[in-house]
C-alpha cells in the first residue's frame, strides 16, 4: 500500500472549483472536463503540449480518441492551441486555457449580477414597505375592520399622517384601542389621537406608558 510521503512525490494540482461547478453550463461533458484538469495537471508540472499517447496513459481513452476530443474542445473556443518561442529561439506548441477561464469569469459575473439583482429586487420591496405606511395602515385598518375601506376612510388616514403628522406606530395604537372597546368606526380613531395630542403624548412610548397607568 503507497504510504502518504509516496503520493507526496506525485505532487498535487490546484483546481478551479469554478470549472468543477460550472462545466455543465459550458456545456462540457465529464470526459471533456477531465481532460480539461489533465491539461492543467500537466500545465501546473511545466508540460504545457502533453502529447495525445500521455493523456491517454491518463484516460481510458484511446490516442485517437483524445485527439477527437481536444479537436472538439477547440472548435468549442473552450481551449486554442498557441505557439511561443523558447529560450533558444524554437518555436514550440502549447495548449492555452485561456479561454475557458475567461468563460468561467464571465458565468461567475452574471450570476454576481442575477444575485445583485435579487438582493436589490429584495431590498426595494422592503424600502417600498417601510416608505408607505398609508398602505399598510390601509391593510391594517381592512383586517380589523373586516372590510374593504372606502376612499373618504382612506383619505382620513393619508389626512392623519399628511395633515396632522401622526406616527403611523400612534395609528396603530389608537386603532387598537378602539378595537378593544369593539368601537369599529374612524371618529372613535380620531377621538382617540385628539385626546393623546392634547395630553402632549407625541410618541408611542409616551401612550404606551400612558395607558399603562390607565
Amino acid at each position: 500500500m503507497a504510504s502518504f510521503a509516496t503520493i507526496q512525490k506525485e505532487g498535487f494540482t490546484v483546481i478551479s472549483n469554478s470549472l468543477l461547478r460550472y462545466y455543465s453550463t459550458l456545456k462540457l461533458s465529464e470526459i471533456e472536463a477531465m481532460l480539461l484538469l489533465q491539461l492543467e495537471a500537466f500545465k501546473q508540472a511545466n508540460n504545457f503540449f502533453p502529447s495525445d499517447n500521455e493523456l491517454s496513459e491518463r484516460m481510458n481513452l484511446s490516442p485517437v480518441e483524445i485527439s477527437q476530443i481536444i479537436q472538439d474542445l477547440i472548435d468549442k473556443e473552450i481551449i486554442e492551441l498557441g505557439q511561443k518561442r523558447d529560450k533558444e529561439g524554437r518555436i514550440t506548441n502549447f495548449y492555452d486555457l485561456n479561454l475557458l477561464y475567461e468563460k468561467l469569469d464571465k458565468i461567475i459575473d452574471e450570476n454576481d449580477a442575477n444575485n445583485d439583482d435579487q438582493f436589490n429586487l429584495t431590498s426595494d420591496v422592503e424600502e417600498k414597505r417601510k416608505v408607505n405606511p398609508l398602505q399598510e395602515l390601509v391593510r391594517q385598518f381592512e383586517i380589523e375592520f373586516g372590510r374593504l375601506l372606502s376612499p373618504i376612510e382612506k383619505q382620513e388616514i393619508a389626512a392623519w399622517l399628511n395633515i396632522d403628522h401622526y406616527n403611523p406606530e400612534i395609528v396603530k395604537l389608537a386603532l387598537r384601542e378602539a378595537i378593544l372597546a369593539q368601537v369599529y368606526n374612524f371618529k372613535y380613531v380620531d377621538r382617540i389621537l385628539l385626546n393623546w395630542q392634547r395630553h402632549g403624548l407625541n410618541t408611542p412610548d409616551q401612550i404606551k406608558n400612558f395607558l399603562q397607568r390607565n
